[in-house]
């Protein structure tokens, strides 16, 4: 089995954190790199952590190597405070970093997007996702990965009062046979997923998982 060494954006979040120390425990990946605006309490002899500022991402361009790159990185209006600020982080900074990634010569991009991701969606959130999907897919990297989740059940300390009402809802409609493709799926599962997507593509140029295909 190839060795890897796996660059991970957004680390610090549900997703991310389930990432990370999925990719630690994993034998095929021999160092994990981590960009982040706060430093995390993990530590492990396969991590390196940089502690950046996504705003001057050229600044940290010479770290940003590897073979794959997993980008978890996101927030929310209500977090972001603004559209803007919701916009620099869900696209400016990761497509930032995602085209250095490409003029380094990593092989594979992963990216969490966004169920009903269109860059032509009346909906801003789903437009965001849209618009990045399209523009990694013109970088230069190998492999691309896109993952749409459904609903994510995140660690109960990071669970929101929405997702809480919004994962009973789905939960009752798919006991009754209802929206079966968008059964909420744990955020420990998505990022196994992720894992295995990398390690068994079999060389697949793009890949793209809906709500469906991981379910």
């Amino acid at each position: 089995m190839k060795k890897r060494q796996a660059i991970v954006i957004g680390a610090t979040g549900a997703t991310g954190q389930e990432l990370v120390r999925g990719l630690l425990e994993d034998p095929d990946f021999t160092s994990v790199i981590i960009f982040v605006r706060h430093k995390p309490k993990i530590q492990h002899k396969k991590l390196t952590i940089h502690r950046i500022d996504f705003s001057k991402i050229e600044d940290f361009k010479a770290l940003i190597k590897g073979e794959v790159l997993f980008s978890c990185l996101g927030t929310t209006l209500k977090v972001a405070g603004s559209k803007n600020n919701q916009y620099l982080v869900d696209f400016t900074y990761q497509y930032q970093f995602a085209q250095i990634a490409a003029e380094n010569k990593v092989a594979h991009y992963v990216l969490v997007s966004s169920t009903g991701a269109n860059e032509n969606s009346i909906f801003f959130y789903p437009k965001i996702k849209g618009k990045l999907e399209e523009a990694v897919k013109e970088l230069s990297f190998k492999q691309l990965s896109i993952f749409r989740p459904p609903t994510l059940i995140r660690q109960q300390i990071l669970m929101r009062k929405g997702e809480k009402i919004a994962i009973k809802i789905f939960n009752g409609l798919n006991r009754l046979g209802i929206l079966q493709s968008q059964k909420p799926l744990a955020v420990s599962r998505l990022a196994q997923i992720m894992i295995s997507e990398v390690k068994n593509n079999n060389n697949r140029k793009r890949s793209l998982y809906t709500p469906k295909e991981l379910n």
